[in-house]
């Protein structure tokens, strides 16, 4: 899924280097969603003036059937009768035709002109290797190259975020545990009577948040041992929500709350959060940011 105009100025930006020419991107290289500048791929041909170099590209009749093919399979607002006008048009030696033109007449997504400290004519991934081949065969695998290494640093900068949020789960889980213990665990308990207790409430969680238990879930799987346990498969905005939800059953188990009482509270809570977090990615991404400075300021 392609980002909407209105988040792509607030995307990260980002550099890859070309063999020695420095290329700016922005948005998310992991997900697909990022956007390559072309004004800096134009200047290896054309260092002083790279919007000719790009302005001439748009005037192939072979490159207004790609971009309109293209925003034909993702911009379910792509305007066909404008496309269909640019390509008759195209080819004609008298056709001009810019970014912004293009931008404005078809509401097309996968070309962005941006202004400011980095501004330029930036285009997804996909249409930015395509002008990449048009300006050098050669000069396109260099970019590929390294766009890959940035991709795969991204890639394992977010999974130390993801960890990170693991890790804290984990802590979370102690801090509800301890609250299962003093209130809810008494010396007549047997051994086995414990054990049940603790696998109840992390269950009422599990309920809460996936609506299984762990047993249904290993069952579902074909899994008979107690490993993996379904909170390993669990994504980042479950591990957010649920470090939440182990909060929020500590304290209802230390206000004597029912098991009942709690569940209801707690899926309630559970499906909120998720629907606010998958609403809104950005969060999600600046908590996992938030976590990998804080770990690098640990370091």
């Amino acid at each position: 899924m392609l980002v909407k105009e209105g988040k792509k100025d607030s995307m990260k930006n980002m550099k890859i280097d070309a063999n020695g020419t420095e290329i700016r991107v922005m948005g998310d290289v992991v997900n697909e969603e990022a956007y390559i500048s072309l004004t800096d791929i134009a200047k290896y041909k054309n260092p002083d003036n790279a919007f000719i170099v790009v302005a001439n590209w748009m005037r192939n009749h072979s490159t207004i059937s790609f971009l309109g093919l293209w925003e034909q399979i993702h911009n379910p607002n792509f305007k066909p009768i404008e496309f269909d006008r640019f390509k008759a048009e195209s080819g004609d030696n008298a056709f001009t035709l810019t970014p912004q033109q293009w931008i404005k007449a078809t509401d097309a997504i996968g070309i962005v002109s941006k202004s400011g400290r980095y501004g330029g004519t930036y285009a997804h991934t996909d249409i930015a290797f395509e002008f990449a081949s048009w300006i050098s065969p050669e000069f396109k695998l260099y970019i590929i190259k390294d766009y890959q290494r940035l991709k795969k640093d991204e890639a394992d900068r977010l999974a130390i975020g993801w960890d990170a949020k693991r890790e804290l789960s984990k802590i979370n889980y102690r801090i509800h545990t301890d609250a299962v213990k003093e209130f809810l665990i008494t010396p007549t308990l047997s051994p086995q009577e414990m054990a049940y207790t603790y696998a109840s409430e992390a269950d009422i969680l599990n309920m809460a948040l996936f609506g299984k238990t762990a047993a249904r879930w290993r069952n579902e799987k074909g899994i008979s041992a107690k490993t993996p346990n379904i909170r390993d498969f669990a994504s980042a905005e479950e591990l957010v929500v649920l470090i939440n939800l182990e909060d929020t059953n500590a304290d209802l188990i230390r206000q004597e709350v029912p098991k009942l009482d709690r569940l209801k509270i707690l899926r309630e809570k559970a499906y909120r959060q998720l629907e606010i977090l998958k609403k809104n990615q950005e969060t999600i991404k600046a908590l996992k940011q938030n976590l990998i400075e804080d770990m690098e300021k640990t370091e």
